[in-house]
């Protein structure tokens, strides 16, 4: 008797919500998923686990959570437009300009659809019919603002997959090399954007079924 199939978690980015996620996982229907939502423009699900296999699937923000806090029974990782560390310093010049999140922080106080609706044009969304929820946005920017995880990423012996664009106007490709530069399973998007869930779902799904495949069973 065959093993069951992993189940595919899927963790979106900010300003997003788990519908960023539906072309991806229609390419990918004949995999058993499931996918959280951090609330930010509604009730927030968080899908309890089911004892099975888990190949963890994190979009931009979604995968710095990923790391963060791995699901119970995770066998592998998938990066799409992702990162361990986002916001820049001293000692990691490819990163965003803190002072951009401080100013993006600031007006999320006075006008939370302006910030979310700007930063959602900037990474290739329309504006999202619903209203936003400053808390769990606050709770997320500022993650960006402060967490680094590229030392778990480091000592990770976890199978990696990483998708990313080369047209990619949130997460530059100079960030993504710092990060998975020396991964064997980088794989880049020509043209690409930051939303190649959304954008470039069958090339996305190629790849991923493709790791898939070569997962120890």
């Amino acid at each position: 008797m065959s093993a069951p199939r992993p189940l595919l978690r899927f963790e979106h980015g900010w300003a997003h919500d788990a519908g960023v996620w539906a072309p991806l996982r229609a390419a990918l229907a004949d995999w058993p998923q499931q996918a959280a939502d951090a609330g930010y423009f509604g009730p927030a699900v968080e899908p309890p686990p089911d004892g099975a296999p888990v190949v963890a699937i994190g979009h931009s923000l979604g995968f710095l959570k990923i790391l963060q806090s791995p699901a119970p029974g995770c066998i592998a990782y998938i990066a799409i437009n992702g990162f361990a560390r986002f916001a820049g310093g001293a000692d990691y010049p490819p990163g965003v300009a803190p002072r951009l999140l401080e100013r993006m922080l600031a007006r999320l106080e006075l006008d939370p659809a302006a910030v979310v609706d700007d930063f959602r044009r900037r990474a290739g969304s329309a504006p999202h019919p619903g209203t936003p929820r400053p808390e769990p946005l606050r709770h997320d920017l500022r993650r960006l603002r402060e967490a680094d995880e590229r030392q778990t990423l480091a000592a990770s012996r976890l199978p990696l997959l990483a998708l990313a664009g080369t047209a990619d106007p949130i997460v530059a490709p100079a960030l993504t090399r710092a990060q998975f530069g020396a991964c064997a399973g980088l794989r880049w998007r020509d043209g690409g954007g930051h939303l190649l869930p959304t954008s470039d779902p069958d090339w996305c799904a190629g790849r991923i079924r493709a790791f898939l495949a070569g997962l120890p069973a």
